[in-house]
């Protein structure tokens, strides 16, 4: 067992032996010296060895006869490869020979190269500010910096080119300085003419962005007296105001000031100035003609006056930037030219008049002649703002829903008193939501009310009028949209086709309320003009006539209206005037109308009650009377009883409708007495009793007073035509015989009073 052990450990050391660098091979030896067997292990070693000596014999004998070729022809080989040899330092000598003198002419070429180089490099370097300096010209003029670009053709002319030398490309940019400057004097005068034609297109948008600074300026004044108590809304109010853009926000001024700098550097200021006052002559003439068209619109007068304030705005402002190109008296010339002919303008028509003279007024401009022709216009504007309310107005009309405001909440409550002085205790009692009695019309006009007064008020300040003036002015003006343009307003949503009941009922509530309002109006007035309301020859308003002349139509349109709807329901009426016998109810038309009108008066809760009484009265009287008619018409040629005892039954559905009251305030029976013609009329013939009539006519105590005879006779005739009709066989029976002698004896009696009567 040791035996193998130890024959497979020498085995294992000749592995390493073998596979080992020598350098690391001395461990091994080492454990081979220190082993027991190592007699052993060299004889291992030396079996190992005559192997591998074996193995190497055999690859010798092997490759033997190739060795022994190769060198016999290594042996060839010597000789030729010193006859190279030879011939390779023979070439060798004559190349150091020969390169010798092309190394003396290369090095002579190489020294003429480095000189050429640093002399160029020297020209360059005087050349290259030159070519630089022409490199940024050309930059500057295409990005049209001609400014700058003159600026860098003076440095170039001056500076750059002397320094240069004369080559013949600097005598070509000098050839060509000329040339430059004239295009860019021309490109400048272009963008010029580019200028002077968009502030010719844009000055109405320049005019415009004026009068509304004004106009905000005015707004200010006026908010700051209601923010007085409230900073931080006055300041948000007043930053919202500097957000407006100015002239030089609208307008690039640019092409002015360069075109004026290039002006000047060429030496050609003068030119300049004589060429852009004398456009601008022109374009003042231009602007200063009314269009043919202009009186059509007030768009067209505002577009027009627009434009004059936008010309002098950039007049103004040029004269204020630039030093010369214009100055005040060459402003005032073209001023008083523009003077004659606005006032002729204004003449015909004062729109934006007074924003104009404050705009010329705070550019410095003389204003006397607008200030007289303000005094002189004030009716004019009071007409022009009296046409913008009437259409703020009819507006609000057409808008409205005329229903009563839903009201959810307290916060919503309040803010609606805020626009409307409104005061109802019983409503403040009541929980939300709630209704207000009035539509949304009612506080949209009271808000467009103290609008109107504002502007009036606006209109006469800078005026120099005392207070009382302008106290004086604004009621009078107040009093024309009162009784002109809201009357006449309210006139129109009345008459209009198709308005209905409804909506009459809440013009009449709203015109109520309206009229509670006329003494706050009064206060409001005085509050801004601080004139008290109790002054001596002070203008009272006039808005509660208004509002109640307008309540008065409404009214009247209600009821005919109402009279309307109940002969479209009588046009439906369809009596059998030949019944043989009456039916047990009422007709359906006239339910129908009595059910129409029940809601019909349910909805006038709200008015006064004088107005639902007249209102219910006047429509029982024209439904007693139109049911007189229908029994009477020509077309009605024949009534028979039958016929007489259904119309019975329909007229004692109306007086039940008048019996239940359907409007409360009557007192009694009232509301019957629209029927009693009919009801003495009905009664004599259902009764038959013409022995009472004929004997107590005339009496004061009659049963049937207010039986016409003529009504009598008329309908008597009818019934005796159909007696004869039905009965034409039956006349040789007693009864009707008998009946027919009476219905003639009666009708002989009528006659007989009528006549007595007329004589």
């Amino acid at each position: 067992m040791a035996s193998a052990e130890t024959a497979a450990e020498n085995e294992r050391i000749l592995r390493e032996i073998e596979s080992t660098d020598t350098n690391c091979i001395g461990p091994t030896l080492r454990s081979v010296y220190d082993g027991q067997e190592h007699g052993l292990f060299m004889d291992k070693l030396e079996g190992r060895i005559r192997n591998h000596d074996r193995e190497i014999e055999k690859m010798c004998n092997h490759h033997f006869q190739g060795f022994v070729d190769s060198i016999t022809e290594l042996l060839k080989v010597r000789g030729e490869a010193q006859k190279l040899k030879c011939q390779v330092t023979e070439t060798n000598q004559k190349l150091q020979t020969d390169g010798k003198e092309v190394c003396v002419l290369l090095l002579r070429q190489c020294r003429l190269q480095q000189r050429n180089i640093a002399t160029t490099i020297d020209k360059l370097t005087h050349c290259l500010p030159v070519l630089e300096m022409y490199s940024k010209l050309q930059e500057q003029m295409r990005s049209k910096r001609y400014y700058p670009a003159l600026r860098t053709l003076e440095q170039l002319e001056e500076s750059c080119l002397p320094q240069a030398g004369s080559y013949r490309f600097c005598g070509i940019m000098s050839e060509n300085i000329p040339r430059l400057r004239t295009h860019i004097r021309d490109a400048s005068m272009s963008d010029l003419k580019d200028f002077l034609e968009s502030i010719r297109k844009h000055s109405d948008k320049i005019g415009e962005t004026a009068m509304k600074q004004v106009c905000v300026r005015l707004c200010v004044r006026e908010r700051a007296r209601c923010c007085s108590s409230e900073p931080v809304m006055c300041l948000s109010f007043i930053r919202n105001v500097l957000q407006i853009p100015g002239a030089h926000d609208l307008v690039d001024f640019s092409p002015v000031y360069r075109c004026l700098h290039i002006y000047t550097v060429l030496g050609a200021r003068d030119t300049f100035e004589n060429y852009y006052r004398k456009q601008r002559r022109k374009q003042a003439r231009l602007v200063l003609q009314p269009h043919s068209n202009m009186h059509e619109t007030l768009e067209g007068y505002r577009c027009y006056f627009n434009q004059i304030v936008g010309f002098f705005v950039v007049e103004d402002h040029i004269l204020h930037a630039t030093q010369g190109l214009v100055n005040r008296a060459y402003v005032e010339e073209l001023w008083e030219l523009a003077l004659s002919k606005t006032i002729a303008a204004l003449r015909t028509h004062s729109v934006c008049l007074h924003t104009t003279y404050i705009i010329f007024m705070g550019y410095g401009f003389p204003v006397n002649q607008l200030f007289d022709m303000l005094l002189e216009m004030r009716d004019q504007y009071g007409e022009i703002l009296l046409k913008k309310w009437n259409q703020s107005f009819r507006q609000l009309l057409d808008q409205d829903n005329y229903s009563p405001i839903p009201v959810a909440s307290r916060d919503e409550y309040q803010r609606i008193a805020g626009q409307f002085p409104f005061q109802d205790p019983e409503l403040d009692k009541m929980p939300f939501p709630k209704k207000l009695p009035f539509s949304e019309f009612v506080p949209k006009v009271y808000s467009q009310l103290k609008e109107f007064i504002y502007a009036c008020l606006k209109y006469s300040e800078d005026l120099h009028l005392s207070s009382t003036e302008i106290d004086d002015m604004i009621r009078k003006s107040t009093n024309l949209l009162l009784t002109r343009t809201l009357s006449h307003c309210l006139q129109y949503a009345i008459k209009k086709k198709n308005v209905g009941l409804a909506e009459l009922v809440q013009i009449i509530i709203n015109t109520t309320h309206l009229e509670q309002s006329c003494h706050y109006l009064e206060e409001f007035i005085s509050n801004i003009t601080s004139v008290p309301p109790d002054t001596i020859n002070a203008t009272k308003l006039y808005g509660t006539s208004t509002f109640k002349d307008a309540r008065h139509a409404a009214e009247e349109e209600i009821y005919t209206n109402l009279n309307q709807k109940i002969d479209q329901f009588l046009q439906l009426a369809d009596y059998d005037w030949a019944a043989a016998q009456g039916g047990g109810q009422a007709s359906d038309y006239l339910s129908d109308l009595i059910a129409f009108l029940c809601s019909t008066f349910a909805v006038f809760t709200h008015l006064p009650g004088k107005v639902a009484q007249t209102a219910c009265m006047s429509a029982c009287k024209h439904l007693s009377t139109s049911l007189l008619q229908l029994l009477l018409e020509a077309d009605v040629r024949q009534v028979s009883m039958g016929a007489l005892q259904q119309f019975n039954v329909d007229v004692k559905e109306c007086e039940k409708f008048a019996r239940a009251g359907p409007v409360p305030g009557f007192q009694g029976d009232t509301l019957l007495l629209a029927f009693i013609d009919l009801r003495q009329l009905l009664d004599l013939f259902t009764q038959w009793d013409w022995s009472t009539y004929l004997a107590d006519y005339g009496l004061p105590t009659c049963k049937y007073l207010r039986v016409n005879p003529h009504t009598a006779l008329a309908l008597l005739e009818k019934m005796k035509d159909t007696s004869r009709k039905n009965n034409m066989f039956a006349q040789f029976r007693k009864n009707e015989r008998d009946k027919q002698k009476l219905i003639d004896t009666v009708v002989k009696q009528l006659r007989n009073l009528i006549a007595t009567n007329q004589a």
